[in-house]
């Protein structure tokens, strides 16, 4: 089991930058694959991007590739979204999610544990 918290969340301006972490507890952190997603209010949570076990292989979703990047550091038990270029209409609850049998999946259904969220809110 592993238990997920996120942080870096906050009021920014629209084309600003933001690099949200995800902290993770527990020895077995390099076993996890791990996904970002977002919710804004009234819509379907989303996949932003998803990084491997390693962190040699990632997987982006159309929408935002370009302008976000995601990576991690095992010996910090934690995985980082790099956000660049943020717009008002990614405010949003921002999730970050692990997954235990290693694959790099879009669907929040295949994410074993999920973090509690941080707001990242876009003004222009």
């Amino acid at each position: 089991q592993v238990q997920l918290v996120e942080s870096g969340g906050g009021l920014v301006q629209a084309g600003d930058s933001l690099r949200l972490s995800c902290a993770a507890s527990g020895r077995s952190f390099s076993t996890y694959s791990i996904g970002w997603f977002r919710q804004a209010p009234g819509q379907e949570r989303e996949f932003l991007a998803a990084i491997s076990r390693s962190g040699d292989s990632t997987y982006y979703a159309g929408s935002v590739q370009g302008r976000i990047t995601i990576s991690r550091d095992n010996t910090k038990n934690t995985v980082y979204l790099q956000m660049n270029s943020l717009k008002p209409e990614d405010t949003a609850v921002y999730y970050c999610a692990a997954e235990s049998d290693g694959a790099l999946y879009g669907l929040s259904s295949r994410y074993d544990y999920w973090g509690q969220g941080t707001q990242v809110t876009v003004f222009s």
